[in-house]
């Protein structure tokens, strides 16, 4: 199934259908969490954002708290903290296990990439992202460590734009 047609909730609860809304762009899919050494990622996150979002692209978080207990808040915790902390403006879903038996389907999907080593599978943590085309259909997976800003990030997102 394509990654847009899953069903989620944002991270209000509001809209159930709000991936869907995303169909048509290319997407940073990011497991995201507040209390992590690499939450600083959020600001890289929010520039590409706001660089490539009037050429269709969009980030997409969705927080998980399998690693380390690093997103224990409740949704309007993660929302105040990413609006306030790092002005994010891209959508946020509602929390998910990335990781085993209770998996969100987009993970299944995802997980199956391989990364630029050829290695697919588990997420290893938090800020893991994935680059999907307008499709839906995954284009590159990134490691936690690979910034948002990492040349081969931005020559990713670049090379995949919708036309």
């Amino acid at each position: 199934m394509p990654l847009y047609d899953h069903k989620i909730s944002t991270l209000d609860g509001s809209d159930d259908s709000a991936l869907a809304e995303q169909k048509g762009k290319l997407a940073l899919v990011v497991n995201v969490a507040s209390k992590c050494g690499l939450t600083p990622q959020y600001e890289q996150l929010e520039a590409i954002h706001e660089r490539y979002a009037d050429r269709g692209f969009a980030v997409l978080g969705f927080p998980c708290n399998q690693f380390g207990g690093q997103e224990p808040g409740t949704s309007e915790e993660i929302a105040t903290f990413c609006s306030t902390t790092y002005g994010v403006t891209f959508p946020m879903f509602e929390k998910v296990d990335v990781n085993g038996d209770d998996r969100h389907p987009i993970y299944d999907e995802l997980v199956s990439t391989p990364d630029a080593e050829g290695t697919a599978g588990d997420v290893q943590w938090n800020f893991e992202k994935f680059l999907v085309a307008p499709d839906g259909t995954v284009v590159q997976r990134f490691r936690p460590m690979t910034t948002p800003d990492d040349p081969a990030v931005i020559e990713a997102i670049e090379a995949n734009l919708p036309s």
